[in-house]
């Protein structure tokens, strides 16, 4: 199975990247439609589904797809880019045969929206097509939330609408990370791990035009919308409605999810935390374990805050600065369990849990009042850190206090002539 959806996957790559077919003129029997595909549960991209644009004329034998969501992973350094947010996309250009037969093996539905356009808007908009699909025109710079393969395809059809196209209103106020967590329901992880690298810009209030980034929004926009031609002419955007392909629960359900949530994982933790602080305390750090279960703990926290400060300074993706997630999640804690075991780094180790303890008191303390919305989990988890910068301030405190006395009892002996 896994060969043929390779052999599949291939295919589909070099169709993309071949030129464009011959350009037509379109009969006055064409039609240009919307196609929304539901979200796919095999892989984290697809789960907030997809948009193409499809034209068809059976008169000229044209039916193709235009889709502004290909990419190529073989690129230099792609997953590097893809971090700094400089991912470029392209428009393909498939035939609706080999786009239904995609979609169909991965079992997604998918919904047919016939655009009301004239005949002379038809030909316009499948020549700006044509043209956009040429390969020294057909690559763009990807952006999430404001340019997308959603947002393009509703961009070209507005382009060459002779006409103002309204919009009903969405009943709602959301977000950006309210229509992320809506989309992803059920995939806690995922929710959790995008809720650590998006920042405040993230919690604002979004219109319904910014809301199109996702494809169903786009879709149920379209679905109430209507094009103004002058104050006394007005019709509906979406002519007719279909569902081309069903959703085939067999093929494409949700996949199972695991026992440790993001919140249990970290109560988890906190409780792991505990115990060994009192380890610790009870042993006066004579044994190894709390080391190396801080170099751990801290050392995952500072890679996450590496990521973080990566994305927050280095990277072109929105929203991702300011993120509070940087307080308790900081590249600092990275460097920290590798002074762990410096021993002339003590006096180093000691300021940083206690500077790391204070922020995170107070970031504990005010986390209600952030203009961020955070993860329940980040509480538990940032009370592990901030536990064990506790702990290690308590053994390293008492031990400085007992070497003192020893110190002192020594020259009050030997000044005895003890």
């Amino acid at each position: 199975m896994k060969r043929l959806y390779s052999a599949i996957f291939a295919s589909l790559i070099l169709l993309f990247f071949l030129p464009a077919t011959a350009q037509v003129q379109l009969s006055d029997s064409a039609s240009i439609s919307l196609l929304t595909a539901s979200p796919w549960n095999g892989a984290v991209y697809a789960l907030f589904g997809h948009t193409a644009i499809r034209v068809r004329d059976d008169s000229t034998k044209v039916d193709a797809v235009f889709n502004y969501g290909f990419f190529d992973p073989s690129q230099p350094h792609f997953y590097y880019n893809f971090v700094r947010g400089k991912t470029d996309y392209i428009l393909g250009e498939t035939s609706f045969k080999d786009f239904l037969f995609e979609y169909d093996y991965k079992g997604q539905q998918v919904i047919e929206q016939e655009i009301a356009l004239s005949t002379v808007e038809k030909q316009q908009l499948y020549d700006a097509l044509f043209v956009n699909a040429l390969p020294e025109d057909r690559g763009y710079r990807y952006n999430y939330f404001y340019d997308n393969c959603s947002t393009r395809p509703r961009d070209m059809i507005e382009k060459y609408t002779n006409g103002v196209i309204a919009y009903l209103p969405t009943p709602q106020n959301q977000t950006y990370r309210d229509l992320l967590h809506e989309r992803l329901d059920g995939y806690s992880w995922v929710i959790f791990g995008i809720d650590l690298l998006i920042g405040t810009e993230a919690d604002r209030t979004i219109d319904l035009r910014e809301k199109m980034f996702l494809p169903s929004y786009l879709m149920d926009s379209f679905d109430g919308a209507t094009i103004q031609k002058s104050d006394t002419l007005s019709y509906s955007l979406v002519k007719n409605r279909s569902v081309i392909l069903s959703h085939d629960n067999e093929k494409n359900s949700m996949r199972e999810q695991g026992t440790f949530t993001p919140l249990l994982t970290a109560f988890v933790l906190l409780v792991v935390s505990i115990m060994v602080s009192l380890i610790q305390i009870i042993k006066l750090n004579v044994s190894k374990i709390p080391k190396r279960y801080d170099t751990i703990l801290f050392g995952t926290a500072g890679v996450a805050g590496f990521i973080i400060f990566f994305l927050m300074y280095f990277s072109e993706h929105p929203a991702t600065n300011p993120n509070w997630n940087f307080v308790w999640l900081n590249l600092f804690a990275l460097i920290a369990a590798v002074l762990f075991w410096v021993k002339s780094a003590n006096r180093v180790v000691y300021f940083y849990h206690f500077i790391n303890f204070a922020l995170l008191t107070l970031f504990l303390l005010l986390w209600w009042f952030i203009p961020q919305q955070l993860p329940v989990a980040t509480i538990p988890f940032s009370m592990s850190l901030w536990l064990r910068s506790a702990s290690n301030l308590f053994v390293l405190r008492k031990k400085k206090l007992t070497n003192k006395r020893f110190t002192s009892s020594k020259y009050m002996k030997a000044g005895w002539g003890q």
